[in-house]
């Protein structure tokens, strides 16, 4: 049977409760673990690590950013997240100005980097200010990548993106976003987190513990995402990683979070409980 594992970002606990009386690592994975999750992602450390399996934590998935087109670079990075214990890493590639045709060259490099290395899966983040900013570069760099390999690359699916950069409504949410089924079923990791297509990030709860009008629409696209997903044979005995990407408020209004809404951390726990009922729709 198809397996859901819930993984919480800890940047959604960045500057949380306050800046002032920010909670320790610990304290942060502590919480984690209290709120029914399955373990966390970040760019790992030792500490995290050894937290994690302190708290009961099953998953601990590596996280990578790089823009320099230096294999060298790759395999130290994926050599640092696998030493803490990583399987499974997130990677934002190259920038928003790099062509689909390098990018794809420098994916194929750190594929093979990792291939060398072992014992670690992969996937390539749909992210503006990278490489797969839009659909029309993400799509085309799978198909130079197939091309070079012989397979599609795995994607970590975080469609907020697209759904801001096309203007989409609830209504094309799953018609315009859900068009390639194989690389969705490819894929091991998504990024769930709830948009309208004017906002990358909305509320989960309006401040008084209801889920707001916005995310039950959200909720309807994430039914029909993990229905596609699990509807591939393959998928049967594998497990999709699933991380409820609530960001936080930052200074200046600079973050994802919006002042005046609520909190990062308190609604992404919410939006776990939600997305493992969105899990159990999804037949």
């Amino acid at each position: 049977m198809s397996k859901i594992a819930h993984i919480a970002n800890l940047w959604s606990l960045v500057g949380h409760p306050t800046p002032k009386r920010e909670w320790s690592l610990e304290k942060k994975i502590a919480a984690v673990a209290a709120a029914g999750f399955d373990g966390i992602t970040t760019a790992l450390t030792p500490e995290h690590a050894s937290l994690a399996k302190k708290h009961g934590l099953k998953h601990v998935l590596g996280f990578i950013s790089d823009n320099s087109g230096n294999a060298k670079q790759y395999a130290k990075a994926i050599e640092k997240q696998k030493a803490c214990g990583a399987v499974h890493i997130n990677v934002q590639l190259d920038d928003d100005f790099t062509k689909p045709s390098v990018a794809a060259r420098n994916w194929v490099k750190m594929m093979k980097e990792a291939d060398k290395i072992g014992g670690v899966v992969m996937s390539l983040e749909v992210h503006r200010d990278t490489c797969t900013e839009t659909p029309e570069k993400t799509y085309e760099i799978c198909k130079l990548y197939k091309k070079a390999t012989g397979q599609a690359p795995k994607i970590n699916f975080d469609f907020s993106h697209f759904a801001v950069v096309k203007h989409l409504g609830p209504g094309n949410y799953s018609e315009y976003m859900l068009k390639y089924p194989r690389l969705i079923q490819d894929s091991e990791q998504s990024h769930c987190r709830p948009f309208n297509g004017h906002h990358c990030q909305i509320a989960v709860t309006n401040g008084k513990g209801k889920l707001t009008e916005g995310v039950k629409s959200y909720l309807k696209f994430t039914d029909d995402l993990f229905r596609m997903w699990k509807k591939a044979p393959k998928n049967k005995d594998r497990t999709l990683y699933v991380c409820p990407e609530m960001g936080p408020y930052h200074d200046g209004g600079a973050g994802y979070n919006i002042e005046g809404l609520p909190p990062a951390w308190p609604d992404a726990a919410v939006l776990r409980k939600e997305l493992a009922k969105s899990w159990n729709r999804a037949k």
